[in-house]
């Protein structure tokens, strides 16, 4: 055995340096890539770079600088409630089939319509009389029952417009009628409030006019810290949703509610992912009012000094078509009608620490930092030193 080393050392010693030879060169003589089958977290910033000129499945490379900054954080100002609801007034609350009305009719004396009807207590002294009719339900046809009246239509119209209208009615059969018309009970116009609040509830709409604010504190608040609090709104075949807090500071968030509205309270539904040369690789949970990119790094826990590649941080997003630069070209869009899209930092500049604070992260957000090449070079040399060296161990072990 001892002989059989001997014989295949001198072969060993000319086959070992070249091979480390070979391999070294195939590290650094490729302008810092790296062969595929070295272990890494993910791909290069060369190979992320490589879309640019070979594009992938539509994907876009975007240089994250103050201008795209800017615009991203103007898109974010522009989904607020304010913006996309409109029409910030109040809602006219008209009667609708199902809710319950009544109806009360007072007579000047001599009362002549309603002569026999008793005194309301509720009215104190006085020499009028009232007539309170029982209490209905508005009809599917949208009409109720009025004595003397007849059917009166009331659905769609407001509690103004039906008093006016039974007055007209009686006119010339009672004595100077006078007419009110009050909603026991609003069963059609209600919004909707569940999530995180303390009791999940049905709030009906009053001509008052109900805000945002009103329906979180009708379901008793929320049971979360007001900063990690987000509001959705959804009304109709939209949704919006923004952070509790901004809804608090600023009054115009705090719109006018409508019917059939549904408002959740959700509790820190946001996260993006960090990857690569991170200091944690985890889903990060953030704050409802959103984040900048310096702060997803930090939270990330910043790069790791001995394997991050500065120039090489990149979020992957899908992006609307709309905050895009198009200019000239023509984007490949998911089934969702989406762009799938990198933004690339080069945190060797240092001006873009300034765009890094202006930069929303999104939810869903994948942040990922590649590795450096260096970092690549010291993993080959430490395989290089597992594997070659026990094997020059043994050759001089065989030499004694």
């Amino acid at each position: 055995m001892k002989n059989s080393l001997r014989s295949a050392q001198p072969v060993l010693a000319r086959f070992i340096p070249g091979l480390l030879g070979i391999l070294t060169f195939s590290v650094l003589g490729g302008c810092a890539s790296y062969p595929d089958w070295l272990p890494s977290v993910g791909p290069s910033r060369e190979k992320v770079e490589q879309i640019e000129s070979k594009p992938i499945a539509g994907i876009e490379i975007v240089e994250v600088t103050d201008a795209v900054a800017r615009r991203l954080l103007s898109a974010v100002k522009s989904d607020s409630f304010s913006e996309t609801f409109s029409a910030n007034r109040k809602l006219t609350v008209p009667v609708n089939p199902g809710d319950i009305l009544e109806v009360s009719v007072w007579e000047a004396p001599p009362a002549l319509l309603f002569g026999a009807a008793l005194l309301d207590p509720r009215s104190g002294p006085a020499t009028s009389r009232v007539t309170v009719m029982p209490e209905q339900m508005v009809s599917r046809e949208g009409r109720v029952n009025v004595p003397f009246a007849g059917l009166v239509q009331v659905a769609g119209r407001s509690l103004d417009e039906i008093e006016n209208d039974i007055a007209k009615r009686l006119a010339g059969k009672a004595n100077q009628p006078q007419v009110l018309v009050r909603m026991l009970r609003n069963n059609t116009a209600n919004v909707t409030i569940v999530g995180e609040v303390a009791s999940s509830t049905r709030m009906p709409l009053t001509p008052k006019g109900e805000r945002l604010l009103d329906a979180l504190a009708a379901a008793g608040g929320v049971r979360q810290p007001v900063n990690k609090m987000t509001l959705q709104l959804t009304r109709g075949e939209q949704v919006r949703a923004m952070s509790l807090q901004a809804v608090i500071r600023d009054p115009k968030q705090n719109i006018f509610l409508q019917a059939d509205d549904v408002v959740t309270a959700l509790f820190q539904p946001l996260s993006f992912t960090a990857l690569g040369a991170t200091g944690k690789n985890e889903e990060v949970a953030f704050e409802a009012q959103g984040i900048t990119l310096a702060q997803a790094l930090a939270r990330a826990g910043g790069l790791q000094d001995a394997r991050a590649d500065a120039r090489g941080v990149f979020i992957f997003r899908f992006e609307s078509p709309a905050l895009l630069d198009k200019g000239d070209k023509s984007f490949t869009v998911t089934p969702d009608g989406m762009v799938p899209v990198v933004y690339r930092l080069d945190l060797k500049d240092p001006a873009s620490f300034f765009v890094a604070q202006g930069f929303p992260v999104r939810d869903k957000d994948v942040l990922y930092v590649s590795n450096a090449p260096t970092a690549e070079l010291q993993k080959f040399l430490g395989l290089i030193a597992t594997t070659v060296y026990p094997v020059l161990g043994v050759v001089n072990a065989a030499q004694q």
